[in-house]
């Protein structure tokens, strides 16, 4: 009987010691980052720069999948059907605690079906004004839509985004008078905003800044609990008048849920080394970001406040995607 149990013992002990290695040696081949825009904005960018420097730490190559399409629900599915075995991985934003609430429909559960990895980056949204409005502050912007019959026209990047959603709790918080008007995207958004067509806009600070800078557009505040390095003199929007009120978009690593404790902590702290290295989190702060680099446990508890946060927006904006 007892060396029945020293054999056993000593089974484990060298299982241990496999399952060990076989973890040390991830990756063993090239890792895949999906991302569900196209190439070129913040998302891309920021799965671009650990796909540029992981490799270092890896001693493989980490390659960047573009898979946008139906509000990043596309490239979501995918995630959440992958094997969780650490070589697909998931870039993506504040739009996947958003769509636990927009979509009905979903093949998939946003929260249970994906792990937390890695809270990267968080990029506030900003409240901008066409220059010519009459208001530098915001007391000023919201006694002025007030005294309007119609109310201002409020731009967003398209109706269920993070952008749409800040504006209509704004309007709740604040009872400003609004008027949403949708667009495809940043770039047609701040092009009628530049040009007046449209007054004002909650905008993601990165896509913002080029026009706060040359005075394009006006900032109002800053809908975050602390002020941004890039735009130091703008208020939070608690400073100008409206406490509590923030909303950012956010840029997240996730891998499938079927992925192991610690496999995940694994590819966090190897990550997260990447994400704190000065010359990354330059770029991030350059993108109008605030580096949190935060661990799994940490992200899921900012993913739990997210999902009631823009619930209650999506509620009371009335969007919904059947």
């Amino acid at each position: 009987m007892k060396m029945h149990s020293m054999f056993s013992k000593a089974v484990l002990i060298i299982g241990l010691a496999f399952a060990g290695i076989a973890q040390a040696a991830y990756p063993e081949k090239p890792v895949t980052i999906v991302v569900p825009y196209p190439a070129g904005g913040a998302t891309d960018v920021v799965a671009r720069l650990l796909a540029e420097k992981l490799p270092n730490v890896w001693g493989q190559p980490v390659m960047v999948v573009n898979r946008p399409g139906a509000g990043t629900t596309v490239a979501a599915e995918s995630i959440a059907r992958a094997q969780g075995d650490g070589y697909t991985l998931y870039m993506t934003t504040a739009a996947h605690t958003i769509s636990a609430s927009l979509y009905s429909k979903l093949s998939y559960d946003p929260i249970k079906d994906f792990a937390p990895i890695d809270l990267v980056s968080t990029i506030p949204l900003v409240l901008v004004t066409n220059p010519a409005l009459p208001a530098s502050t915001l007391s000023e912007l919201v006694a002025y839509a007030k005294s309007q019959k119609n109310g201002l026209s409020m731009a967003s990047t398209g109706n269920g985004t993070p952008q749409h959603l800040a504006g209509e709790l704004f309007k709740a918080r604040s009872g400003a008078q609004l008027v949403h008007i949708p667009y495809k995207g940043d770039s047609p958004m701040l092009t009628d905003l530049v040009g007046g067509q449209v007054q004002m806009a909650f905008v993601t600070l990165s896509a913002a800044l080029p026009f706060i800078k040359s005075g394009k557009l006006r900032a109002i505040a800053l809908a975050s609990d602390q002020r941004a390095e890039a735009i130091a003199n703008v208020p939070t929007m608690t400073e100008a008048g409206l406490p509590g009120f923030t909303a950012a978009t956010w840029f997240g690593l996730f891998g499938p849920a079927s992925m192991s404790s610690e496999l995940i902590n694994k590819i966090y702290s190897d990550v997260s080394k990447v994400v704190a290295e000065p010359s990354t989190t330059r770029r991030l702060l350059e993108m109008g970001g605030v580096v949190n680099n935060s661990s799994p446990q940490e992200f899921k508890k900012v993913i739990d406040a997210e999902v009631k946060n823009w619930g209650e927006a999506v509620r009371l904006s009335g969007a919904r995607v059947d």
